[in-house]
Order: C-alpha cells, then sequence, then structure tokens
C-alpha cells in the first residue's frame, strides 16, 4: 500500500515540478508577461471588429474567422470535423440525459423498469455517466477546442482530418463501453466503470485529437499564448496521463485502487473538464462583449495555481477510509488551496459581464457562457467547503454530494458547452440559428431546471446527513425523508431533458440549411430560397 500511495504522490509531485518549469521557460521566454495589454491578444489575432459579437442572431456576424493576413483559420475541412463532433457530442448529450432522468426516477419508483439488469439503476447510471463524461463533455469540449485554438493562435487548424479519425474511434469507444456497462461487464470503479480493454481506444482517440491542437500551436502567429491557450494545452497534456495511469491493469488494487480511483475521478473534473470549460469562458466572455478580461495578470496566476493545487483535492472523498490520514489530510489542504485559482477567475470573469448588464440580455449564449463561470465559483467555493471534515461528516454519502457534482458538471462545464457551441456553429455554416424561440426556451428550461434539481438534492441530502448522524433515529429515516425531494430532482430533471431536445431540434435544423445566411459583406443576408438568396447564389 505505502508503494501506491508513495507512487501516487511522487506522480502528482513530478506533475507539478513540470508545471513550475513551464512557468519558469514561459518567464524566461516572455510568455507571461503580466501587461494588460496582452488581454487583447484574442482580439488582434482575428480580423474581426469589436463591440457586441453574437452570431448567434445576426448573419452579418457569421464569417469563419479569418487571421489579420486574410488566410481562413478554420477551413471547410475543419468545419466538417467541428460540426460531426458537436453532432455527435449532442446524441450523446440526449441518450445520456435519458438514461440518467430514468435513472432518477428509479431513486423514487425503485419497481420501475426492472425486468432486466442492463434497466437496473446501477447500471443505468453508470451508463448515463460516461455517455456524459465522455460522450458529451469530452467529445463536445474537444470539438470547441479544436476551433479555439487556431482562432487565438492566428493560424489554419493543422491536421483535422486525424482529428476526425479520433472523433469516429471516440463515438466507438463510448458505444462499446456503454454496451459493456449495460451487460455486465466492468471494472466497477466509479468513474472508471468501462472495461480497461476498451479505454485502450479512448486513449487513442484523444491523442488523435491532441496532435492536431499541439501542431497547431506550434505553427501559432502570435507572440504571446493568450490565457485559453494555457489551460487548452494544459488539458490536453494533463488528461492522458491521468487516464492512462488510473485503466492501468492489475496494478491498483484494495484500498491503493480506492485512492487511484478518487485521484482520477476528481483530476477528470479539475484537470480536464475545467481547465477546458474555464479556458472557453476566457475567451467567450470579453469576444462576445468586446471587451478584454479585468486583469490578464490575474488570469495567469489563477491558471498556475489550478496547476499546482489541484492533482491531490481527490482524497478528501475517502476521509474515514483505510488509507494513511497525511494523505486524506494533504487532499483537504489543497482543497481550502483552490480558493486561489477560483478567485482569480472570479475577478475576472464575473465582473466583465456584470458591468455589462445590456450584452448580457441581448446575448443568450453570453448568458450560458457567463451562468457557466458564476457555477464554477459556486460549485468550488462548496467543494473547497465539502472538503472539510466537519462538512464532510454531514454531506458524504448522501444526495449532497450528488448534487455538488452536478453544480460543477452541468451547471459549470455544460453550460458553458452549450454557450459555445451557439456561438461557434453560426460562424462554422455561416447563418444564424433558424428558431431563436427554441434557444430562449433552452434556456429557461435548463435554467429552472437545474435550480430544482440543485436546490433539491442540496437540502434533501444535508437533512439525509444529518438524520444519520442522530443515533436516536433509525437509518430508514434518513432515507424516508427524501422521497419528496428525489421527486423534485426528478421534475428538474425532465425540464432539464426537455430542454436538451430544444437544443438538439434547432442543431439539425441548422445542418439542414435553415436559419438566415451570410451572404457576402456585413448586413447582406437572406432567408435560404429567398429571391434574393438565389441572385447572389447565381451570380458570378
Amino acid at each position: 500500500m505505502h508503494f501506491t500511495i508513495g507512487t501516487l504522490v511522487l506522480i502528482s509531485f513530478a506533475v507539478s515540478l513540470v508545471a513550475l518549469v513551464f512557468l519558469i521557460w514561459a518567464i524566461s521566454r516572455s510568455e507571461l508577461r503580466f501587461t494588460q495589454a496582452d488581454a487583447r491578444v484574442i482580439f488582434d489575432a482575428e480580423s474581426r471588429g469589436e463591440g457586441l459579437d453574437d452570431p448567434s442572431t445576426h448573419p452579418e456576424q457569421t464569417d469563419s474567422p479569418h487571421g489579420q493576413s486574410g488566410e481562413d483559420l478554420v477551413p471547410a475541412s475543419a468545419r466538417k470535423t467541428i460540426l460531426f463532433i458537436f453532432a455527435a457530442a449532442t446524441v450523446w448529450l440526449l441518450i445520456g440525459s435519458v438514461y440518467g432522468l430514468v435513472a432518477s426516477f428509479k431513486m423514487h419508483l425503485p419497481d420501475w423498469l426492472n425486468s432486466a439488469a442492463p434497466l437496473t439503476f446501477g447500471r443505468m447510471r453508470a451508463m448515463h455517466l460516461n455517455m456524459v463524461i465522455y460522450g458529451w463533455l469530452s467529445l463536445g469540449l474537444m470539438g470547441l477546442a479544436l476551433w479555439l485554438l487556431p482562432t487565438i493562435f492566428a493560424t489554419r487548424l493543422r491536421l483535422p482530418q486525424m482529428a476526425m479519425i479520433g472523433a469516429v474511434i471516440l463515438n466507438i469507444a463510448v458505444a462499446a463501453g456503454v454496451w459493456a456497462i449495460g451487460s455486465g461487464w466492468t471494472d466497477g470503479l466509479e468513474w472508471l466503470e468501462i472495461p480497461w480493454q476498451i479505454d485502450i481506444f479512448i486513449a487513442v482517440s484523444v491523442a488523435l485529437f491532441v496532435i492536431p491542437m499541439l501542431v497547431t500551436a506550434w505553427h501559432r502567429r502570435v507572440r504571446h499564448i493568450y490565457v485559453t491557450g494555457w489551460y487548452l494545452l494544459a488539458a490536453m497534456i494533463w488528461f492522458p496521463i491521468l487516464f492512462i495511469v488510473a485503466n492501468l491493469p492489475n496494478v491498483h488494487v484494495g484500498a491503493q485502487q480506492a485512492t487511484v480511483n478518487w485521484w482520477f475521478a476528481h483530476n477528470v473534473l479539475g484537470l480536464w473538464l475545467t481547465p477546458l470549460g474555464v479556458g472557453a469562458a476566457y475567451y467567450l466572455l470579453p469576444r462576445i462583449i468586446g471587451k478584454p478580461i479585468y486583469s490578464y495578470s490575474v488570469s495567469l496566476i489563477g491558471f498556475w495555481a489550478l496547476a499546482l493545487f489541484y492533482s491531490q483535492v481527490g482524497i478528501h472523498h475517502l476521509i474515514g477510509g483505510p488509507v494513511p490520514t497525511w494523505v486524506v489530510t494533504l487532499s483537504v489542504v489543497q482543497s481550502v488551496m483552490m480558493f486561489v485559482p477560483v478567485i482569480a477567475v472570479a475577478i475576472n470573469q464575473h465582473p466583465l459581464w456584470l458591468f455589462n448588464l445590456d450584452a448580457f440580455r441581448a446575448s443568450i449564449p453570453l448568458r450560458f457562457v457567463a451562468i457557466g463561470a458564476l457555477m464554477y465559483t459556486a460549485s468550488s467555493f462548496q467543494g473547497s467547503l465539502e472538503a472539510l471534515r466537519s462538512v464532510n461528516s454531514v454531506t458524504h454519502f448522501t444526495h449532497y454530494t450528488v448534487g455538488h457534482a452536478h453544480l460543477g458538471v452541468y451547471g459549470f462545464v455544460t453550460f458553458v458547452l452549450f454557450g459555445g457551441i451557439y456561438y461557434v456553429v453560426p460562424r462554422l455554416l455561416g447563418r444564424v440559428w433558424p428558431m431563436p424561440r427554441l434557444i430562449q426556451a433552452h434556456w429557461w428550461l435548463v435554467v429552472v431546471g437545474f435550480t430544482i434539481y440543485f436546490t433539491a438534492l442540496t437540502v434533501g441530502g444535508w437533512l439525509q446527513g444529518q438524520a444519520m448522524l442522530d443515533p436516536a433515529r433509525e437509518w430508514m429515516e434518513s432515507m424516508e425523508l427524501t422521497v419528496p425531494y428525489l421527486n423534485a430532482r426528478s421534475i428538474g430533471g425532465t425540464l432539464m431533458v426537455l430542454g436538451h431536445f430544444a437544443f438538439a431540434t434547432n442543431l439539425i435544423a441548422i445542418l439542414m440549411g435553415r436559419g438566415d445566411r451570410r451572404i457576402a459583406g456585413p448586413g447582406l443576408v437572406a432567408s435560404p430560397g429567398s429571391p434574393a438568396a438565389s441572385a447572389m447564389e447565381d451570380a458570378p
């Protein structure tokens, strides 16, 4: 046991050292110039004006990104790849959220759909988790990164065909993994349910995404790496290490296995989904509003604080478990230290949209990203407090933890991804979203639904924990008192799923060619099939 835990700590320490080496290198190469002028890199890299930038409803703003030299940064082959990724990710969102909703109903209707083993709660919940994490979020965020990196680096996306192959393999691997879980073939660990034999293909697929991004970054035409680039590229390096180490077969057993399990599970959130989501928000918020972030130097401090403090956060899930106390204490300390990068992000991102509420009201993509960034702050603060032993003793093994996980994965990352897709897809297709009312419906359904969902689990989970700690109360009472809150969770989840179908309907419509499109210069727009559009298409 000492060898495995010591090795784990050594790996995390090595990762921190690597981050420190990169920091020293970056400073020596003037990559980390703490000047506010560098916050304008995203405006200088692309030939595009400033001011409110919302291509979701303004056809004149749906042009593909071009560098200052006129080069198309996302050429046709790259656009097809990214659109395929977004479409496939949306399919996984729909299927995964339906499975999640069924699992939610089973919490208070345990005898519903219990005629076959794949329909049991344990398998349905695990299939939901893996479809959402790998099929929706990982795939969708990598597609968004494929658009963001060439845009901020002012150079065309390299090797888009390789990324397409990676996307195909990842879809096949996720489908195979879900089938395996449903049939009972699983590694039996939370967040690591997919058998390691299938995990090999997930690792290969991610590598096929990472290579084009690194090659694109190598050929960048901007002097300074904007903070979004640091977050995205770091995630592309961190995740393969995490995934391969955690899925090594026949290496981690017993209590050591539990330690590695939660080291991986939490780092998937903090060193994979979080940098992808925060990095995207650092681009989308100032780009849509048309103003740079508040303090560029603080943004870089936040990135390096995340790199240095996050790697051991997950072990606080083993408070009270058969692991050395010092390992858990280290995790608690690092969890509290996470206030540093989170406050750095909050200082930069929240004032930007709070002082531009007119833009917030006018742009739904901005609303999604802004509220997603706010939920990052809320979920991180909640997580740091939840790591404290006094709080953990109440919340551990309760629905409170499930609500917290969804606050991060859904309230933060999924909201940012929704906003990113609403912003990027019109610029890939040169047309606006055809049904703006569905965008409004999507917004309100997921906001209201998630508010009900999170509130129910948080309140019900806290009461559940207090009841379990009360020796004068029967254990069954702690379960029975959660039933009304579980009913509310299913109501909120139903609204969220309806919002997902509204989102998917709009995506299908725009992919089929509906929506006003940009014909030539600013203001020259026409609906598909209109006389003006036909005349423009027939013009030499």
